[in-house]
């Protein structure tokens, strides 16, 4: 077959591709769509780069995409290099004055600024914030042995829709403030189920590095109810690092988010191919229709 055949399949490809995504993307038009980015795919330049396509693209399709970040891995290495120690407590890192000022620097400098250029430089506006800015995320003190931990308690969302009239993306650390004005480290899913809660999203897109919430068989279940999911968690099929995420699905659901989807970052396009294919991706968490 000649070249000018295999490129004229390529496009008739695209074409038809377009032309069955149209549904999906009307559907989502002028929707606000909370993503949590982490895991792998922050360390890997390819990675982050398609990501940042998904998102800028997102966005010239009418949504209004938030990005909220994690960041573990980068604060380990950062501490590490400080000689900073961290103790835990029942599995969770006890936050001193020290280590949230390490925590606050990496999140809100390296990794949040190293998002937003990798939107920039496809072609997105995007804007890194905190949680602290415009008082986005006040926080009380989740556990006094933890430390300068938060758990978000009063959202102010003016700043988010300030950046969407204005067509930016907002990219957001996982860092609050206190009632007393003291920095608190939050849970990244915690933020994210937060903000997506406080703007009443349509879709909350959780990426990790799994393929989504499993059966007792090991099989993806594509599609889940609130009620399904409290079940398999009594039953110990939900567990582990699992439990956080659908807690996090649960609260944000029930704080009127349409839907949560649980799902495997490591996939090229995941974002896009849940929200623009009739099959989806991961694990959606949503009340019975």
């Amino acid at each position: 077959m000649k070249k000018q055949d295999f490129m004229e399949r390529d496009w008739a490809a695209t074409a038809a591709t377009l032309n069955y995504a149209l549904p999906m993307l009307q559907r989502y038009d002028g929707a606000t769509v909370v993503v949590k980015f982490g895991g792998n795919a922050m360390g890997d330049d390819e990675a982050m780069a398609s990501f940042a396509r998904d998102i800028v693209l997102m966005r010239l399709v009418g949504v209004n995409p938030v990005v909220v970040h994690g960041g573990g891995p980068m604060i380990n290495e950062m501490l590490a290099r400080q000689g900073i120690v961290s103790e835990f407590v029942r599995g969770k890192r006890v936050t001193d004055k020290a280590t949230v000022e390490v925590v606050e620097a990496v999140l809100s400098g390296l990794v949040n600024k190293r998002i937003v250029q990798a939107i920039n430089a496809q072609g997105g506006k995007a804007v890194g914030i905190s949680g602290k800015d415009g008082n986005l995320m006040i926080c009380d003190q989740t556990d006094p042995e933890l430390g300068y931990v938060g758990t978000p308690v009063e959202m102010n969302t003016q700043v988010l829709h300030t950046l969407f009239a204005a067509e930016m993306i907002p990219v957001i650390a996982p860092i609050g403030v206190g009632r007393d004005g003291a920095t608190l480290n939050i849970n990244g899913d915690t933020a994210a189920g937060a903000i997506a809660a406080s703007l009443n999203a349509d879709r909350l897109l959780l990426l990790t590095d799994v393929a989504g919430v499993k059966d007792a068989s090991g099989n993806v279940v594509t599609e889940l109810t609130p009620e399904a999911v409290a079940q398999m968690t009594r039953d110990g099929v939900i567990a582990g690092g699992m439990i956080p995420k659908t807690e996090t699905a649960l609260a944000a659901i029930e704080g009127g988010v349409r839907a949560v989807v649980i799902l495997d970052g490591r996939v090229p396009n995941a974002c896009l191919l849940e929200l623009y294919t009739q099959q989806g991706a991961g694990s959606m968490i949503r009340p019975p229709r």
